[in-house]
């Protein structure tokens, strides 16, 4: 029977946790003080013997635990999060795995993903900015109806914001642009337009997205999936 409170799920956390992880975890750039150990698969088991639940996940946010914040992006209803929800759990991100749980598993399914992938971008907080960007990435990934013309309107954002040194942005930024330039033969085409256009900034954060991104998205192997 899966547990039912706020409470009963963190005790089932702690539990789980794994406290050779919880040390690790800085390894991994999360350098928060409440981390538990506990491994994606088996929060991810957790989340689906628990449900959708929108209530419990508001809850378990609440609690600061970094465990207990990344099941609570995998529990919520999409439908019943509103912008306000959004601001209020982006002004909390505190490591780069709470801010891609709760955009590639939450928020990207909800109505205001697009407007606030745009909007993020704009922010100065290292997290919140990420956020804009794998927002990008996570809808070039899931919105499998989306036209074209959507993901171009963020290729001027990515060429804006790609000088930007801190490292949780630059790679946000780099994977925005990847994922784009896989979804489509145009966007492919774009994408790579883009990463030219990029590399011809003087920042070493800049050259690094191009080039990586130029890996990635010109290989035959890709062009030819595109084309199929």
């Amino acid at each position: 029977m899966a547990p039912c409170t706020c409470e009963e799920v963190v005790k089932r956390l702690k539990r789980m946790g794994d406290p050779r992880a919880a040390e690790g975890a800085a390894r991994f750039g999360i350098r928060v003080s409440k981390v538990l150990g506990v491994s994606a698969p088996n929060l991810r088991r957790l989340a689906k013997e628990i449900g959708n639940d929108h209530a419990l996940a508001g809850r378990l946010w609440t609690t600061g635990i970094h465990d207990a914040r990344v099941l609570a992006a995998l529990i919520d209803d999409p439908a019943q999060v509103t912008p306000r929800q959004m601001e209020r759990w982006a002004a909390d991100f505190d490591s780069w795995a709470v801010c891609d749980a709760a955009c590639c598993c939450l928020f990207d399914r909800t109505s205001y993903a697009w407007d606030k992938a745009i909007e993020w971008t704009g922010r100065e907080p290292e997290y919140v900015k990420r956020a804009g960007f794998v927002l990008m990435a996570a809808l070039a990934v899931h919105d499998k109806k989306a036209p074209n013309e959507r993901f171009e309107a963020f290729l001027p954002l990515i060429i804006r914001h790609a000088n930007d040194e801190r490292n949780f942005v630059k790679k946000a930024v780099n994977w925005a642009l990847r994922q784009i330039g896989k979804r489509s033969r145009r966007l492919n085409r774009l994408a790579i337009q883009t990463a030219g256009q990029i590399k011809q900034i003087d920042s070493w954060p800049a050259r690094w997205i191009a080039s990586d991104a130029l890996r990635e998205l010109t290989p035959d192997k890709v062009r030819d999936r595109l084309r199929r």
